[in-house]
């Protein structure tokens, strides 16, 4: 299979049509593999994917690490296409704890620092604020990273889960390529403002969540035993009879999927991809045959028929609970 490529806005890189998402390797969905995660990450760079997307505080610094062992065991060329995206600001404790966020300007060249020895890079290909720090104006902290742009340290810029008016802010401030947010079949927020207001100004979305955190990948039990350090099992999508109701979503999307004889996650991810070309769904592969399955969403076509029959079988604003806790609800500036 050739790799389609897609753009990052009007002022980005041209990546792969599937980015992969590598949170889950060390954080936030129960113990990974890592020996697993690694060959992961080859597998992901052999069949021409090229974005890679983290965050400094995904195990406290262990997915920069994971990423860059896994870069520097790789074959020469297959590293050199790879391009990192990298998420900063969140605070964490010893234990795990979140404890704020932190996007003051002597505080965007610190974390990047770090990140580019964990790394083991001389640049950071995208570099974006995690969340919009509620104390610093989103113009400092822009301004902060272009000023990284221009040292060379950073190639360019990116927001995660601001909405329309701070997207508008920052990129009056600098040019940004993508906004970083959750987009799926079952969270379609986006689609008011925010959307709109990222095409008028050349921006792209990074999607993450296509599948809801594995909620609508088909392979989401009623009765999974959810370990205590997966954050799905505080999420409010997993939880009584709202678990129950969402995969009733899943059940009417997986005959669909049936009669198109693909999965349930490919045909989801497909969904994603059909949204429009400056859309690039971020996949949270954790092991190889999980990413095989999504990469196969490439090859899926859906015509207006498709369309309509799924739009039926999972409507906007089906889904039952938000896609967050109360207390992390409140950190979303796109979501206000």
């Amino acid at each position: 299979m050739t790799m389609q490529t897609r753009s990052l806005g009007t002022t980005g890189p041209r990546v792969s049509a599937l980015g992969l998402g590598c949170m889950g390797m060390s954080a936030l969905y129960g113990d990974a593999d890592r020996a697993e995660s690694i060959a992961t990450v080859h597998a992901a760079l052999e069949a021409g994917v090229t974005l890679l997307d983290t965050g400094d505080f995904y195990g406290m610094g262990h997915n920069e690490l994971l990423i860059g062992e896994a870069l520097r065991s790789a074959p020469a060329h297959r590293r050199e296409q790879a391009l990192i995206s990298v998420k900063f600001g969140a605070l964490r404790g010893p234990d795990g704890s979140w404890l704020g966020y932190d996007a003051r300007p002597a505080a965007v060249k610190n974390f990047a620092a770090y990140t580019l020895q964990r790394l083991g890079v001389d640049h950071i290909d995208i570099y974006r604020p995690s969340r919009l720090d509620p104390d610093v104006p989103v113009e400092e902290t822009i301004g902060a990273i272009q000023e990284l742009v221009e040292q060379g340290h950073v190639r360019h810029i990116g927001l995660s889960e601001v909405g329309a008016d701070t997207i508008r802010r920052a990129a009056a401030t600098a040019p940004i390529t993508d906004l970083q947010i959750e987009y799926g079949l079952i969270t379609r927020g986006i689609e008011d403002r925010i959307l709109p207001t990222a095409r008028e100004l050349g921006i792209s979305v990074t999607a993450y969540g296509v599948l809801s955190r594995g909620l609508i990948s088909g392979h989401f039990s009623r009765d999974r035993q959810l370990a205590a350090n997966d954050f799905r099992a505080h999420s409010p999508r997993f939880q009584g009879e709202n678990l129950q109701r969402n995969l009733d979503l899943v059940e009417a999307l997986r005959k669909i999927a049936e009669q198109k004889g693909v999965t349930v996650a490919q045909i989801a991810i497909a969904w994603v991809l059909s949204r429009g070309e400056d859309i690039v769904p971020l996949v949270g592969a954790r092991r190889r045959d999980r990413l095989a399955e999504s990469l196969g969403a490439l090859e899926v076509t859906l015509d207006a028929a498709d369309l309509a029959a799924i739009e039926a079988a999972v409507p906007v604003d089906a889904v039952a609970g938000e896609r967050y806790p109360a207390a992390q609800m409140a950190h979303l500036d796109s979501e206000r």
